[in-house]
């Protein structure tokens, strides 16, 4: 923030010239790369939109960081904060389309048809807030079991399978024992039928006979 006192109407319209010309030497670093699309994280004054506009250059004010450099990453770009050490490799081009498109009543700026994209972004809807915060939690998950799939491609099955074989493995382990040694095996083996069993009570099925046919298997 700067502060500047003026005791005379020629000092005003002195700055007011120092502004302008400072406004248009930024342009001009900008329009001798000559970018289709600038983006940036601050604003962007009346006069530097007309010194772009008439560049045939498209201007994005007030993007978020973290957005900022998905979109970097998205088309090989280098965020830069200022434009005189702007150089021709820090401009990406890796972008294959800009367009902007009405969803709802809202507009968003879709950049498409990247060469090597490293970023992207997932467009989400719903009736309500809730429903939205709902649906990026599960997303969320999914992208993190894909994750971790990718790390590391192991799958454990659910809905009661895995402690239903371990049951069976524990059970089967204190059939060949005697005396006191086989009732923990027994003991945990019983503990661990407690989930299927739940799951079969919650689907209304026969907990008994469902139990029985797992146990065979």
């Amino acid at each position: 923030q700067t502060e500047i006192e003026i005791t005379r109407e020629e000092d005003f319209s002195r700055i007011l010239q120092l502004e302008e010309e400072y406004i248009q030497q930024i342009c001009e670093d900008i329009v001798r790369l000559q970018p289709d699309v600038v983006i940036t994280e601050k604003g962007i004054s009346d006069l530097a939109q007309h010194y772009l506009v008439k560049a045939n250059i498209t201007a994005i004010r007030r993007v978020r960081k973290t957005d900022n450099n998905r979109i970097a990453r998205a088309c090989g770009a280098r965020i830069a904060s200022r434009t005189d050490e702007l150089r021709e490799e820090d401009v990406g081009t890796g972008a294959g389309l800009f367009e902007i498109k009405k969803i709802g009543d809202e507009y968003f700026t879709f950049i498409t048809e990247c060469k090597d994209p490293k970023a992207c972004t997932i467009v989400l809807r719903g009736a309500s807030k809730e429903i939205l915060a709902e649906v990026e939690r599960n997303l969320q998950d999914a992208m993190q079991v894909c994750r971790n799939v990718l790390i590391d491609p192991y799958l454990v099955p659910g809905g009661g399978a895995s402690e239903m074989a371990v049951a069976h493995i524990l059970t089967e382990k204190s059939k060949v024992m005697t005396g006191v040694d086989q009732w923990p095996y027994r003991a945990v083996s019983h503990a661990l039928e407690v989930i299927p069993r739940t799951l079969i009570q919650n689907c209304g099925a026969s907990t008994i006979r469902v139990l029985t046919s797992l146990r065979v298997r």
